[in-house]
């Protein structure tokens, strides 16, 4: 059965950690669903990686969305990485919003060793 946030968030392993990875436009519309959905499938996650290499825009909302996902988990001893690469829409805002340096990384193999 495929389910609406199909076309924005996809699931698989890297390693030992779970990999969400995240694409096109996360904004007001879709982030509920699409944070519903990652916290449907991560919740038993001991290591997990958002991969935001492909979001094209990122708004307010998904901002919000990521801090509450990176904030549940850190608080559950979950460790966390929010891949961004060295450029791009989301690396770019989460910068000028201030996001937490220490849970960004550029690459999936960089985040995987810092997971470990």
């Amino acid at each position: 059965m495929t389910h609406q946030t199909d076309q924005w968030v996809t699931f698989s392993k890297f390693g030992d950690a779970e990999l969400v990875s995240l694409t096109g436009e996360i904004d007001l519309a879709n982030s509920a669903e699409i944070g519903r959905a990652i916290v449907k499938r991560i919740n038993q996650a001991g290591k997990v990686l958002i991969d935001l290499t492909t979001v094209s825009f990122l708004d307010s909302a998904g901002v919000r969305l990521l801090d509450a996902l990176v904030g549940d988990l850190s608080a559950h001893g979950t460790p966390t990485r929010l891949v961004v690469g060295e450029r791009g829409a989301a690396r770019m805002t989460l910068q000028l919003c201030a996001f937490r340096e220490d849970v960004l990384t550029t690459d999936l193999d960089r985040a995987a060793a810092e997971l470990r």
